[in-house]
């Protein structure tokens, strides 16, 4: 591996911290907050002074040959011990139980990092190794057993932290589901890297030299891990953000048909202010959606019922779905309304809606958008909405004077009975 290898997830993460930093100091008496920072933290430093030069560099400032080796150590299994603190605060359970287990894991790992100093101080290192350290004193005393207990410390982890998420990961569903499934491919690569060095270990003390699997093989693992723990344990706080904004976007987006018929209602009298470009989706679309209502509400008294009626009328026999039949109805209700209002062709509806066309036609907002621009049954109605007011009107007004509440129809009615009695007399 290249340094860049090392340093480009270092950074990466450090950068991810800087992001969460806010958040880390407002909730830093919540342990699982605290954890997060500190996976996030170690994870960077375990890349940074796991590189090559920063070795190298640790090694010349300190002037002691190879004390880069326990720090490294030190760090990675400061790691191991974090992330599976973060799993155990994550999954939560009774307060007393997950104190208690944190602990013990804590004091552990802690336990670990001591010994590696302690086994690092009575070896012999003199030789400074900066790629094929664990190959290279596999057999030298007290170094052989300080890398020992380093690797299987870290396969330690790897393995209960898999088996955690893994049967967690069968319990739930979503994104924390899918968190949790990329949290094991994550661990999986982290115990193949412990795995192969302490294969590449073994090897030594039998005479054989298996040292790329150690110094090739195990880093790439490693920094394929990196990212995968990364988007594990962000994924279930991004994904519902994420899915929300999409939601939103989708939404905004087919409202938009709606929104500029309604618009054109009254040129004079804009929806809404301007929306900033900069404003987060959700803001767009509340007022996206307040505009609308308020068009509603603009072109309410010229809303015709009977106009809705015959569009989707003419939408079942165009072969239309019942639900888009209604649609397609309220649409062509929506744009003969504006063109009413508009042109100011009309003063009232032949049929007013009833509360329940109107509720129905709120409650299917998208829907109704999506038909005022594609249906051709709304187009017809646009083109001719004059001819069909008129007929509207007709019917209208064939529909009163054959009502028998009409008084002029009683009479006329009255009085063509008289003359047909005198006529037959």
């Amino acid at each position: 591996m290249d340094s860049s290898d090392y340093y480009i997830p270092a950074v990466a993460l450090w950068i991810g911290l800087a992001v969460k930093l806010p958040g880390l100091v407002r909730g830093w008496r919540d342990p699982l907050v605290r954890t997060v920072g500190l996976v996030i933290a170690v994870g960077g430093a375990g890349f940074f002074f796991a590189a090559p030069p920063t070795i190298a560099a640790v090694n010349e400032a300190s002037g002691v040959a190879n004390f880069s080796s326990p720090l490294v150590y030190s760090i990675i299994s400061g790691f191991s011990a974090s992330c599976l603190l973060l799993v155990i605060h994550w999954r939560g359970g009774p307060p007393a139980y997950v104190t208690r287990v944190s602990r013990r894991w804590q004091a552990g790992y802690l336990l670990v990092a001591s010994a590696l100093v302690v086994l690092f101080a009575l070896g012999d290192a003199p030789v400074n190794r900066l790629t094929d350290f664990d190959t290279y004193y596999a057999t030298t005393p007290f170094i052989g057993e300080m890398i020992l207990l380093y690797l299987l410390a870290h396969m330690t982890a790897a393995l209960v932290t898999t088996v955690m998420c893994w049967r967690w990961a069968l319990q739930v569903r979503g994104w924390l589901r899918a968190g949790l499934w990329i949290l094991v491919v994550g661990w999986l690569l982290n115990l193949t890297f412990s795995g192969l060095k302490l294969v590449a270990v073994v090897a030594q003390w039998t005479g054989r030299d298996w040292n790329t699997l150690s110094t090739d093989l195990a880093p790439l693992l490693s920094a394929l891990s990196a990212p995968c723990a990364t988007v594990g344990f962000l994924l279930p706080l991004v994904g519902p953000w994420l899915a929300s904004t999409r939601r939103a976007m989708t939404t905004y987006r087919r409202l938009g048909p709606l929104w500029h018929e309604l618009g054109t209602a009254s040129p004079r009298l804009p929806l809404a202010a301007p929306i900033p470009w900069h404003s987060p989706p959700y803001v767009r679309l509340t007022r996206r959606e307040a505009g609308i209502q308020d068009g509603l509400s603009l072109v309410g008294p010229c809303l015709d019922d009977a106009v809705r009626a015959r569009a989707r009328d003419a939408a079942d026999a165009a072969g239309h779905t019942a639900a888009d039949a209604a649609h397609i109805g309220h649409a062509a209700m929506i744009a003969a309304a504006v063109q009413a209002t508009r042109e100011g062709t009309r003063d009232r509806p032949a049929v007013v809606p009833e509360h329940a066309e109107i509720d129905a036609l709120r409650d299917t907002l998208p829907e109704v958008s999506d038909a005022l621009r594609t249906s051709p049954v709304v187009r017809a109605v646009r083109e001719d909405t004059p001819a069909m007011s008129a007929t509207t009107a007709n019917a209208s007004s064939s529909a009163n004077s054959s009502s028998p509440a009409n008084p002029s129809s009683q009479a006329n009615s009255s009085s063509s009975v008289e003359d047909g009695e005198k006529s037959s007399t």
